[in-house]
């Protein structure tokens, strides 16, 4: 671009309204201070400036309306952690007894397989036929009945031979 040209008068005028020198395309303002300064106040209506300062002070009821709004929600939050505690506890209380429970069915399995594992079939046997006189049935002895459930039966009466 090309430069600015003035002549002397002119020059001497930007000099002096800009504190410095411009020559070429470039402007550089050192102190812009000066130019906010001298912008001009806008004039504000007394419509404007009346909405401001009723803006500006709360009257007696906007603040006891904020006062138990602030009370009602600081009741609120302070139940929901109330709350919220006690769903804690409460998931921390299950998980307890979960474990509990998984322990007692380990000791129960437990328990459970050592006393099956110590019985010992041939020995019942050996006792039942020896010492109490039980003998297996034989062919005729067995009767098959259909029943309609498939719970036990009871004996009301002798079975005929």
């Amino acid at each position: 671009m090309a430069a600015v040209q003035r002549t002397g008068s002119q020059r001497r005028r930007a000099e002096n309204r800009n504190g410095y020198y411009v020559q070429g395309n470039t402007v550089r303002k050192l102190d812009v201070t000066r130019e906010i300064r001298q912008e001009p106040q806008r004039k504000i209506s007394n419509r404007t400036r009346k909405n401001r300062d009723k803006a500006r002070h709360m009257s007696a009821g906007y603040v006891f309306f904020l006062s138990v709004a602030l009370v009602v929600t600081g009741f609120v939050l302070v139940n929901y952690i109330g709350l919220q505690s006690d769903i804690t506890h409460s998931v921390e209380n299950i998980s307890r007894l979960e474990k509990e429970l998984n322990d007692l069915k380990l000791a129960n399995d437990e328990e459970y397989s050592r006393i099956t594992s110590s019985v010992d079939l041939e020995e019942i046997k050996r006792i039942a036929i020896q010492e109490l006189g039980m003998q297996y049935a034989e062919e005729g002895q067995i009767i098959s009945f259909a029943s309609e459930s498939n719970d036990y039966v009871k004996q009301m009466e002798d079975i005929p031979n």
